[in-house]
């Protein structure tokens, strides 16, 4: 008998354990890394918050998919979750998955040789098969995002090609679209084939490298600063192939002009600043965004410090006027990096861009451009038939 109370015990402690990591311990490692600035002093004026309730926004980047609280439900933490994509009158938020970080990542120098991602993903309660699998993690956010759509009652629609988009642009429902992105090539783990498998999986938009170089090609951040390799010029060629958009945020500078001299097509940034305007390890040098600009591309804004250099309304408003005046407005708009372990406003204070850029002195006309516009026509036209 006591043997046996031991041992009912020991279940509970391990039951407390389980319950702990798995409810308890995520939402405090989200709450120290997904942190949301505060603009209760930054008013917006009506003629502001008019002006941004007729917008089509886009976002371009999110990685709300790495994190186990609820998308469909309004949280009091993270920056991003449907409620307030609402209220800030988003249309369209891709959604990007992250499979591999090392520890301790910084913008100047990574290997790949560590991982903080396997432990949030086994305490999260991953499945195993995702937590030695970097496509199955990429896979693993794919099927969740999918079924954040499936039981969103229609306020969630999925944009995979040119008619998804079209259907959604039609609607008056207040639905909003999302798109999903890969931050970083690597779950494709060297194996071409793999890029249709992701293909199939709704991915539309790939980034080429993370915070490390990968097999694929250099990293902005990682040690080689190399261009692409030989597996990664034969997956920007597949890429091409099957109108998946190239992401060059985090490439490094070598890849960037490799991209830009071999794709048929033109790129995005999904989440960056602009060195001219906020000179970090973090951003290219405006020579190379002019270049991207040329080709079509579009160069979507940040909201963080190393990306604008603060994180007001201000500077993000700053730093897309620089770009406006760089490259021009029809190749500027949004790319928050929310919920991305990064401190910046949330998704439904974003009518304070709007407010900032009026008080800016930029145009109605590139207001629209920006928040939303570019980005439609630019999906509209490069996105599978």
């Amino acid at each position: 008998m006591r043997t046996a109370k031991i041992w009912v015990s020991v279940l509970v402690i391990v039951v407390v354990l389980v319950i702990a990591e798995r409810i308890i311990v995520p939402p405090i490692i989200e709450k120290s890394m997904n942190k949301i600035v505060d603009v209760s002093d930054y008013s917006v004026s009506p003629a502001a918050d008019k002006l941004h309730s007729s917008l089509k926004i886009v976002d371009w980047h999110a990685d709300s998919l790495l994190w186990s609280r609820d998308f469909l439900k309004r949280s009091d933490y993270g920056q991003v979750d449907l409620p307030r994509l609402q209220d800030g009158n988003i249309n369209l938020q891709v959604m990007t998955t992250v499979t591999k970080s090392p520890e301790g990542q910084n913008y100047e120098e990574n290997t790949g040789s560590s991982d903080s991602i396997t432990k949030l993903a086994i305490a999260q309660g991953w499945p195993v098969r995702t937590w030695n699998s970097l496509l199955e993690r990429a896979l693993y956010q794919s099927d969740l995002l999918h079924t954040y759509v499936a039981k969103s009652k229609g306020q969630m629609v999925f944009v995979k090609n040119k008619a998804d988009l079209a259907a959604h642009r039609n609607r008056d429902n207040g639905a909003i679209a999302v798109m999903l992105g890969t931050e970083g090539g690597h779950p494709f783990e060297g194996d071409i084939k793999n890029v249709d498998i992701m293909y199939n999986a709704g991915f539309r938009m790939v980034g080429l490298t993370h915070f490390f170089d990968n097999k694929l090609a250099g990293s902005l951040h990682g040690v080689s600063k190399a261009g692409l390799t030989d597996f990664g010029r034969a997956v920007v060629k597949r890429l091409d192939e099957l109108n998946i958009i190239i992401d060059l945020a985090h490439s490094s500078e070598a890849t960037a002009w490799e991209v830009l001299s071999l794709t048929t097509r033109p790129v995005v940034i999904s989440h960056t600043g602009l060195k001219g305007y906020c000179d970090t390890a973090r951003n290219y040098p405006d020579t190379l965004m002019k270049a991207i600009a040329e080709k079509g591309g579009l160069i979507a804004i940040g909201y963080w410090d190393a990306a604008v250099c603060d994180t007001s309304p201000t500077a993000i408003a700053g730093a897309i006027k620089y770009g406006i005046d760089l490259v021009g407005a029809d190749h500027i708009a949004l790319g928050s990096d929310w919920d991305g372990a990064v401190t910046a406003l949330a998704s439904d204070h974003i009518s304070t861009i709007t407010e900032a850029l009026i008080q800016a002195g930029v145009p109605e006309a590139d207001i629209r451009k920006v928040m939303g516009e570019n980005s439609l026509k630019f999906l509209q036209t490069w996105l599978p038939d």
